[in-house]
């Protein structure tokens, strides 16, 4: 500081020299103690500017509102980020920021995305909120769909997000159904392709763009592979279902494209061969097809049997079968348990508590075969 204050002394000497006035002894001693006290604020500047920068990428989150609950979430998801330079987080977080994202919100996209972090986030980012805040129309929206789906910040811009919203446009599917689309299905953008088999099974299901189920049979349709597709309506076509009717079924109900064969081979068995039905039925109601077979099905199919065996009522049979598979737990246990004596009551829990406890067979020793994408 001084030999800096002598500096200035010096020089304000030089200049008064040249104009002939010799500076004071007090004119000095005001200089050195306004240069004094300019220092002093600067350094003080500095020393705050120094507190409020976060020195890790822990005391960033923190900052951004992260609990060490968070931060537990957050390194176990990606433990590189407990070293990340601080200084391209925080300008990465402050962009999160700008879209109304919060440290929860943050916590959620690293769950979602352990890698999120580590790429670039701002390339094109004007121009992509620019689209994005028009697609969703409000940032409320794109806020919820951004913790749905991070990657819309990453996907690349101009070769694929913005062909594929316009593919879907093309067919129809725009506005809120669209931004349900984007919500619901967060691999829209880079798993859609269509050609021309596919555009045969939209044919098929003979859904109109008017109707509430297009976009879903769309969307499905979009983001499966040709071989899934064609697995999955060859497994319906063996259990007595004809080409048409299966392609009906998808109409009505096309969110069983996202059930895998073997589900939906499991539950047509034990519907065919346990519960005595006819595939005709399983047509008129596809829920069946969704029903958990270890927790619903097969336990409260037992119950109906026992129910039956003890000449107690009511019976679970006929129209009220298909309610009773319907019925919330506790609904279902009042109908059916609850309203006896407790003495049956009691049994009748025990036996339908057994019955849920009876796992698949062998499924421990079951080999699970990851193909990727299920649809």
């Amino acid at each position: 500081m001084f030999p800096k204050v002598h500096l200035v002394l010096k020089l304000r000497f030089l200049v008064s020299s040249s104009n002939c006035q010799f500076p004071t002894i007090n004119s000095a001693v005001r200089i050195t103690a306004t240069y004094s006290t300019i220092c002093q604020n600067q350094v003080g500047s500095r020393r705050a500017e120094v507190m409020e920068h976060p020195r890790d990428s822990i005391e960033l989150f923190r900052k951004w509102g992260c609990s060490e609950n968070d931060l537990l979430k957050i390194f176990s998801r990606r433990p590189s980020l407990r070293h990340a330079q601080v200084t391209p987080l925080l300008s990465k977080l402050n962009l999160l920021s700008s879209l109304g994202l919060t440290g929860s919100d943050i916590v959620k996209i690293i769950s979602c995305r352990p890698r999120f972090l580590c790429y670039r986030i701002n390339n094109c980012f004007d121009e992509r909120v620019e689209f994005l805040m028009t697609l969703f129309g409000s940032r409320e929206m794109l806020r919820k769909a951004l913790v749905r789906n991070p990657s819309l910040l990453l996907y690349d811009f101009h070769n694929r997000m913005k062909p594929v919203i316009a593919l879907y446009e093309e067919f129809g599917v725009s506005g809120n159904d669209l931004i349900k689309m984007l919500i619901s299905r967060p691999t829209l953008i880079p798993r859609t392709s269509f050609n021309e088999e596919k555009m045969e099974y939209i044919k098929k299901t003979g859904v109109s763009k008017g109707s509430k189920m297009y976009k879903y049979v769309v969307a499905l349709i979009g983001i499966s592979r040709l071989e899934t597709i064609r697995e999955k309506v060859t497994n319906l076509e063996k259990f007595g279902c004809s080409e048409e009717e299966v392609w009906s079924l998808l109409a009505r109900s096309p969110l069983i494209l996202t059930l895998s064969v073997d589900k939906v081979q499991r539950n047509m068995t034990f519907i065919l061969g346990t519960m005595k039905l006819s595939p005709k039925l399983v047509l008129q109601h596809p829920f069946l097809l969704f029903c958990n077979l270890e927790a619903i099905l097969k336990p409260r199919i037992l119950l109906a049997g026992k129910l039956k065996e003890m000449e107690l009522h009511p019976q679970i049979k006929g129209s009220l079968m298909l309610r009773a598979l319907r019925m919330t737990e506790i609904r279902f246990l009042t109908a059916f348990v609850k309203c006896h004596p407790q003495n049956v009551a009691t049994e009748l829990l025990e036996f339908y508590e057994h019955a849920k406890r009876c796992k698949r067979l062998a499924e421990a020793s079951k080999k699970i075969l990851r193909t990727g994408f299920p649809f």
